[in-house]
Protein backbone atom coordinates (compact mmCIF):
# COMPACT_ATOMS: atom_id res chain seq x y z
CA UNK A 1 0.00 0.00 0.00
CA UNK A 2 0.89 3.75 -0.69
CA UNK A 3 1.11 6.23 2.34
CA UNK A 4 -2.12 7.85 2.37
CA UNK A 5 -4.29 5.40 0.33
CA UNK A 6 -3.12 6.38 -3.13
CA UNK A 7 -2.72 3.52 -5.95
CA UNK A 8 0.83 3.36 -7.10
CA UNK A 9 2.31 4.45 -10.42
CA UNK A 10 2.14 1.89 -12.32
CA UNK A 11 4.41 3.57 -15.11
CA UNK A 12 6.67 3.82 -12.60
CA UNK A 13 6.63 0.45 -10.90
CA UNK A 14 7.24 -0.91 -14.37
CA UNK A 15 10.12 1.65 -15.19
CA UNK A 16 11.80 0.37 -11.58
CA UNK A 17 11.00 -3.16 -12.65
CA UNK A 18 12.85 -2.78 -16.27
CA UNK A 19 15.74 -0.49 -14.74
CA UNK A 20 16.58 -3.73 -12.25
CA UNK A 21 16.26 -6.07 -14.74
CA UNK A 22 18.23 -3.97 -17.08
CA UNK A 23 21.19 -3.73 -13.96
CA UNK A 24 20.79 -7.74 -13.52
CA UNK A 25 21.46 -8.43 -17.10
CA UNK A 26 24.52 -6.35 -16.91
CA UNK A 27 25.53 -7.57 -13.88
CA UNK A 28 25.26 -11.47 -15.17
CA UNK A 29 27.26 -9.78 -18.12
CA UNK A 30 30.11 -8.39 -15.91
CA UNK A 31 30.04 -12.27 -14.36
CA UNK A 32 30.69 -14.17 -17.52
CA UNK A 33 33.63 -11.83 -18.51
CA UNK A 34 35.48 -11.96 -14.89
CA UNK A 35 37.99 -14.53 -13.93
CA UNK A 36 38.28 -15.82 -10.84
CA UNK A 37 41.11 -17.84 -9.42
CA UNK A 38 41.31 -20.94 -7.16
CA UNK A 39 44.38 -22.98 -6.29
CA UNK A 40 45.09 -26.40 -4.30
CA UNK A 41 48.44 -27.53 -3.19
CA UNK A 42 49.75 -24.83 -2.22
CA UNK A 43 49.61 -23.40 -5.48
CA UNK A 44 50.71 -26.67 -7.31
CA UNK A 45 47.31 -26.58 -9.21
CA UNK A 46 45.61 -23.28 -10.24
CA UNK A 47 42.19 -22.94 -11.73
CA UNK A 48 40.29 -19.83 -13.49
CA UNK A 49 36.56 -19.77 -13.43
CA UNK A 50 34.51 -17.40 -14.38
CA UNK A 51 32.50 -15.12 -12.12
CA UNK A 52 29.34 -17.32 -13.63
CA UNK A 53 31.29 -20.88 -12.97
CA UNK A 54 32.82 -21.57 -16.21
CA UNK A 55 36.43 -23.37 -16.08
CA UNK A 56 38.54 -21.13 -18.57
CA UNK A 57 41.89 -22.13 -17.61
CA UNK A 58 43.96 -24.93 -15.74
CA UNK A 59 47.52 -24.74 -15.06
CA UNK A 60 49.38 -27.77 -13.27
CA UNK A 61 52.85 -26.99 -11.67
CA UNK A 62 55.13 -30.27 -12.97
CA UNK A 63 55.99 -30.44 -9.91
CA UNK A 64 52.49 -31.89 -9.23
CA UNK A 65 52.82 -34.79 -11.47
CA UNK A 66 53.76 -37.92 -10.50
CA UNK A 67 52.91 -40.83 -12.74
CA UNK A 68 52.64 -42.99 -10.17
CA UNK A 69 50.10 -40.96 -8.24
CA UNK A 70 47.35 -39.98 -10.58
CA UNK A 71 45.46 -39.78 -7.70
CA UNK A 72 46.69 -37.32 -5.94
CA UNK A 73 46.83 -35.06 -9.01
CA UNK A 74 43.32 -35.62 -9.56
CA UNK A 75 42.40 -34.36 -6.03
CA UNK A 76 44.45 -31.20 -6.29
CA UNK A 77 42.36 -30.81 -10.06
CA UNK A 78 39.34 -30.61 -8.01
CA UNK A 79 40.07 -29.38 -4.95
CA UNK A 80 41.18 -26.05 -6.97
CA UNK A 81 38.36 -26.11 -9.30
CA UNK A 82 36.25 -25.76 -6.11
CA UNK A 83 38.01 -23.32 -4.84
CA UNK A 84 37.53 -21.35 -7.34
CA UNK A 85 33.79 -21.82 -7.99
CA UNK A 86 33.58 -21.03 -4.08
CA UNK A 87 35.05 -17.75 -5.27
CA UNK A 88 32.80 -17.10 -7.85
CA UNK A 89 29.95 -17.42 -5.62
CA UNK A 90 31.38 -15.53 -3.39
CA UNK A 91 31.31 -12.79 -6.26
CA UNK A 92 28.24 -13.69 -7.71
CA UNK A 93 26.52 -12.67 -4.02
CA UNK A 94 28.53 -9.70 -4.31
CA UNK A 95 27.79 -8.84 -8.13
CA UNK A 96 23.90 -9.78 -7.83
CA UNK A 97 22.59 -10.20 -4.40
CA UNK A 98 21.75 -6.51 -3.57
CA UNK A 99 19.58 -6.96 -7.59
CA UNK A 100 17.83 -9.74 -5.91
CA UNK A 101 17.19 -8.21 -2.93
CA UNK A 102 15.56 -5.44 -4.64
CA UNK A 103 13.28 -7.69 -6.19
CA UNK A 104 11.88 -8.95 -2.98
CA UNK A 105 14.73 -11.67 -2.63
CA UNK A 106 14.09 -15.47 -4.13
CA UNK A 107 15.84 -14.61 -6.99
CA UNK A 108 15.93 -17.88 -8.82
CA UNK A 109 19.70 -17.75 -9.70
CA UNK A 110 21.73 -21.40 -9.27
CA UNK A 111 24.21 -21.12 -6.47
CA UNK A 112 22.60 -17.98 -4.94
CA UNK A 113 21.34 -19.00 -1.09
CA UNK A 114 18.79 -16.01 -1.69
Amino acid sequence: MIPGGGQPNMQQLLQQAQKMQQDLAAAQEELARTPVEGSSGGGLVKATVTGAGELQALVIDPKAVDPEDTETLADLVVAAVRDANAAAQQLQQQKLGPLAQGLGGGSGIQGLPF
